[in-house]
Order: C-alpha cells, then structure tokens, then sequence
C-alpha cells in the first residue's frame, strides 16, 4: 500500500513506528529530561512525509496566583487544548482529541510555557513515546502546589453545624465558645479537609462528653 493511500490512523502508526524511544538529553536543575524540540523534531520529519498535520486550539484557561519560596509572586497558566490531526492527502478526514498544559512563570510567558508543556507531552503520550527514567519534570511537581484545595461543602457545613450545637448543648456552652475552641472564624472559609478535621474533633469531644455525662 502507497503512503498517499494510508488513511490518517495509518498514517500516525506509521509516525508511532519512527519513533519507538527517545533519550533524556537536556540538562535542568540536577536532573536530565527530554526537551520539548527534542520530541517535535523526532516526530516532525515522518509527519512531513506522510502529509499529516497538527493544529492546536486553546478551548478552557485558568490562572492560579502562587509565591515562591522567597515570597514572590508566581502564576501559573492551566490550558485545556484541543488537538486536530489532519490527513493533507484528504482534508476532510480529521481527529480531534483534548490535552491538559500547565506553564510556570512570574510575567507574561506562562501561556507559552503550557502550550510547550501541553505540546509535548502529548506527542509523548499519544505515540507511546518511551524515554529513558520517565519521571515527571521537577516542574509537575512544583505546579501542582498552586492547586487550589477543595473548598467545604454544603453538607459538610451543615454537619459541622449540627456537631457544634449538639456539643455546646452536652457541655452548656454557646456556639461561638465552640467555634473558639475549633479556631474557626467562619465556617464558609474552610477548605475540605479542614472541614474534615473540625468534625473529627467534635466527633471526640461528644463521645467524651457523653461518656462523662453518664459516668
């Protein structure tokens, strides 16, 4: 079979056989990964070839303010992309899928960081791309300290409430003594997890109570 024959799925195991494994040559910080021209360069040249091209499309962005370890301020870019592969040799046979970017930076280039970051590990992943001591980039996992925590919901807020009342009731306290205790300020503000702990700790502090109620 021609390759102006292949359809575009033949066309892109035709790409995935070109490129079966790439090795880590750019250097960061104490640590050896594959760079983003690395992996185009590997894929562009087969892609040529067959007439296949990629067009990128940003469809969902979000930007997350973080601070360094020395206080100053970082954002971090989230893109949602959608990816269309096109057969050149038939325009009209197409496939899209969507990808995930994220780009570090302290100005304007964070758009550009995550397009690159998205970019990459998309080839990678899409074309099974082995590379030797695959770890994730030291970047994944500082970007993933700007992550916003689950905020309380409303069933949390309505069973820590109830806990509150029940355990002010048990020891003849008012609610705000309660919250005192807790270091709760307003119930609104807490994250999930905090809302977690609060109603653990009440959960503790009744059983004790009652225990001592009925002792």
């Amino acid at each position: 079979m021609s390759e102006a024959k292949l359809n575009l799925f033949q066309k892109l195991v035709e790409v995935r056989k070109s490129v079966p494994y790439l090795k880590k040559e750019s250097q960061g910080h104490q640590y050896q990964y594959t760079g983003s021209s690395q992996v185009l360069a590997s894929v562009r040249a087969k892609m040529d070839e067959l007439g296949v091209m990629l067009l990128p499309k940003v469809i969902a962005h979000n930007l997350i303010e973080g601070k360094t370890d020395k206080g100053k301020k970082e954002y971090m870019t989230e893109l949602e992309i959608e990816f269309t592969w096109i057969n050149a040799d038939n325009p009209s046979e197409t496939f899209v899928s969507t990808w995930y970017g994220q780009g570090v930076d302290n100005a304007e280039k964070g758009v550009g960081k995550a397009l690159t970051y998205a970019e990459k590990y998309y080839m990678l992943k899409t074309f099974n791309i082995a590379t030797d001591k695959d770890d994730p980039d030291a970047f994944q996992e500082k970007a993933e300290s700007y992550r916003k925590p689950d905020t309380i919901s409303t069933e949390q807020i309505g069973t820590l409430k109830t806990k509150v009342l029940e355990f002010a009731k048990l020891r003849g306290k008012a609610d705000k003594d309660v919250y005192a205790a807790l270091k709760v300020n307003d119930v609104t503000k807490l994250t999930a997890q905090s809302a977690e702990d609060a109603i653990g700790k009440l959960e503790s502090w009744i059983t004790k109570a009652k225990e001592e109620k009925s002792a």
